[in-house]
């Protein structure tokens, strides 16, 4: 009776199992699932154009979940509190993440995107001079735009402080809260990425002061790549390949066809925003950025180097923070050039 009672429970416990796609003792297919975070910015736009066609979905094979972020800083929250798996995101925040996790916390694992931001003010200031006693807005206090901002002023002998003083007040707010606070002349400029740039040229007669591009050697400077929570790539490696290996499709498929990579991005923004982009909007801010798979290491540790300077983070070793095996597989077999990481 006792085998009879052992054999029963087996079989039950086998049972269970199947139908709940494991074995005993292992976890469920099912189970899984991939987090992966992204903004409705054009800067993200492998994001949206992949999740859009639903190239990430097919490739994962497990249930995708995504979030969207309006800045950095909120991403890395959602990161270090285990709420997504990957998130796209711009470079100082990553930075301030491996910085604060001592180089436990994340790894970038891919590029995605250079270029797409500029300072765009009112008529009527036409140098950096003109910006004394002026209101700008960044996204967020420590984001990529904001760094970039308080060095830039930095460098041109301009002071600000955290708080909103100094000769320049920098006034962090939402990217949408910016277009409206531009249109009511409650702000006098902005240092945002696209699509918001063009919208405040086109929408609200903003003229660009700065284009960022011109501030970095070759013109080129990572303002988006692909992160990822160490402890998750470590225990789904699978997951980690198969993810990044939409994210080079995404990336293959937006320059292969770029206007119509647009019309397909814009339909992703307009179900996370409820506005699509208009036209001439969409246009400019496809045409002010470059999509590759290059992070574009260089331009890293240039970051960390400005946020040090303005105050915002502590002089940070960058060694290891790029994990970029995995690209370099999936680059090659698709017969392309491998990446450095440095």
């Amino acid at each position: 009776m006792k085998r009879l009672a052992a054999a029963a429970a087996v079989l039950a416990l086998t049972t269970l199992a199947a139908a709940c796609g494991s074995s005993p003792g292992t976890p469920s297919a099912e189970s899984r699932q991939v987090r992966l975070g992204y903004f409705p910015n054009i800067t993200h736009a492998t994001a949206l154009y992949g999740i859009e066609k639903g190239l990430y979905a097919k490739s994962l094979g497990v249930p995708l979940k995504t979030s969207t972020f309006n800045a950095g800083p909120a991403a890395i929250e959602a990161v270090f509190s285990g709420a997504v798996d990957a998130t796209y995101i711009g470079p100082n925040p990553a930075i301030n993440a491996w910085e604060k996790s001592k180089g436990k916390a994340i790894n970038i694992v891919a590029g995605a995107a250079s270029g797409g931001v500029f300072l765009v003010v009112k008529p009527g200031i036409d140098s950096v001079e003109d910006l004394k006693g002026k209101k700008i807005a960044t996204p967020q206090l420590g984001n990529t735009q904001d760094v970039a901002l308080r060095h830039w002023l930095l460098e041109k002998g301009i002071k600000t402080d955290t708080k909103g003083g100094g000769e320049v007040s920098i006034v962090p707010q939402e990217n949408s809260q910016t277009l409206q606070t531009f249109a009511t002349g409650d702000i006098d400029g902005a240092w945002v990425p696209e699509p918001f740039a063009s919208r405040l040229v086109i929408e609200s007669q903003g003229k660009i002061l700065q284009d960022e591009r011109e501030l970095w050697p070759g013109k080129e400077f990572v303002i988006t790549h692909l992160i990822v929570r160490q402890e998750w790539a470590k225990a789904n490696p699978d997951l980690l390949k198969k993810l990044v290996e939409a994210h080079v499709q995404s990336t293959q498929e937006i320059n292969a066809d770029p206007d119509a990579a647009a019309k397909v991005v814009n339909a992703s923004v307009e179900k996370l925003t409820g506005k699509p982009l208009k036209p001439e909007v969409l246009a400019g801010a496809f045409k002010n950025i470059t999509f590759t798979n290059d992070p574009i290491a260089s331009s890293l540790t240039g970051s960390a180097d400005h946020a040090v300077k303005v105050g915002l983070l502590k002089p940070v070793d960058l060694n290891g923070i790029y994990d970029l095996k995995i690209l370099n597989e999936v680059l090659a077999a698709k017969g392309q050039q491998s990446i450095k990481d440095k």
